[in-house]
């Protein structure tokens, strides 16, 4: 692609997102599906005038990671560290229950081969952290106490689905479960997520002692960006979602999470007012781009919709989608059964996780076409239809 062709891919994406967004709000929907239907309307489902590329992969991964600095940022650590054991309950039989379940419908009722089933529950098991959190966004309710819970549970479910796809990929491509390679993912994530906190406060108490006496305007946004790109990379480095690293960075620089030596690595309040305000605009140029990306990622056309097969196929695993992601979130005490039920909603999103999963199992040429486009549908409808439900349940929680 030409560089004066990509300004104008460009342009289109930023305005047409920004136009849908907007029509959607004043709708009563959330935004963010506006910027979804936006790419699915630019992309090849449609109009077909923009297609993904690398270049626009790596921008709308900028927009992700972003906006979990963002979320870090705002997390109340106490809280999240509160709500971590039920957290921990809900992401587990988030990916156990839709896992299973996947994997036993596709293999005993659809008589698909045991490869093939592998990557359908593997999908089933994805939760889309970022479509979650823009809706409560949305609704001004990201720092409720579900919240709370939904982000360590989408947060863990992330790592859970990246080591299970591992395994997944593993298995299919040697036939042999290698539990090795799987372990020894598992094992340099768990060591990221001890130490990432650490070196970020103590990188944060750095940017605090040079913060008045940089000369050069700017300070803020570069070092912040610097820090979120680091922090990712090494996230990815030892083979964890890149989201995690900018999510422990944005945690460790909040006024809310202190070390033992916190005293001595303070917050700086003023600062923290100055990074939000430098970071808010780039976030917000950022992070439409990635959910345009997962619009034009998606592929309507390759969906035969006159196939009896693919609907009995499509309607039985969207349920199981549902179904077993809901249940998950009732085997936690919450005050009420509305707060469970809100939870439940909220891990419900497959959006671009699940588009990954069945991404891979396309490209490794275990997935048919018919197979994968039904998966398609599966993630389209599991995107959609949650952040109605929320915005329309989550008006307040359970005191």
């Amino acid at each position: 692609m030409e560089t004066h062709e990509f300004f104008l891919t460009l342009f289109l994406i930023l305005i047409v997102a920004r136009f849908l967004g907007e029509l959607f709000a004043r709708f009563g929907i959330p935004s963010v599906l506006g910027e979804l239907f936006a790419g699915i309307l630019l992309g090849s489902s449609i109009l077909g005038i923009v297609q993904p590329n690398e270049v626009l992969k790596i921008l709308a991964e900028i927009g992700i990671i972003l906006l979990l600095f963002e979320v870090g940022l705002e997390t109340d650590f106490k809280r999240l560290q509160d709500a971590g054991p039920k957290s921990l309950v809900v992401a587990l039989l988030g990916v156990i229950l839709p896992f299973g379940a996947g994997l036993s419908v596709s293999y005993y009722l659809f008589d698909l081969s045991f490869n093939i089933s592998l990557f359908i529950g593997g999908t089933l098991t994805a939760t889309s952290i970022g479509i979650t959190l823009r809706v409560l966004q949305d609704i001004h309710m990201e720092k409720t106490n579900i919240a709370q819970i939904v982000i360590g549970a989408a947060v863990i479910d992330d790592i859970i689905g990246i080591i299970l796809l591992v395994f997944i990929y593993d298995f299919s491509i040697s036939q042999e479960a290698n539990f090795s390679h799987t372990l020894s993912v598992a094992g340099m994530v768990t060591l990221f997520l001890v130490l990432a906190p650490v070196l970020a406060k103590a990188l944060s108490f750095m940017i605090h002692k040079f913060h008045a006496k940089h000369l050069v305007p700017g300070y803020i946004p570069t070092i912040i960006i610097s820090l979120i790109l680091f922090f990712s990379y090494l996230s990815h480095l030892v083979g964890a979602p890149a989201i995690l690293g900018s999510f422990a960075a944005g945690v460790a620089l909040s006024r809310r999470f202190f070390l033992p030596f916190g005293a001595f690595l303070g917050t700086n309040e003023k600062l923290l007012a100055h990074v939000k305000s430098n970071m808010t605009p780039i976030i917000q140029i950022f992070t439409p781009i990635f959910f345009v990306m997962v619009g034009l990622s998606v592929d309507l056309s390759v969906i035969d919709f006159t196939s009896s097969q693919f609907w009995i196929m499509g309607l039985t695993f969207i349920s199981l989608a549902f179904i077993t992601k809901f249940i998950g979130a009732f085997f936690i005490f919450q005050k009420c059964l509305r707060n469970n039920a809100i939870i439940g909603i909220s891990m419900i999103p497959r959006g671009e996780v699940g588009l990954i999963f069945a991404e891979m199992g396309r490209v490794s040429g275990i997935l048919p076409n018919d197979i994968y486009a039904m998966l398609i549908f599966v993630i389209i409808m599991t995107t959609v239809i949650p952040p109605f439900l929320l915005k329309k349940y989550f008006k307040t929680e359970c005191i």
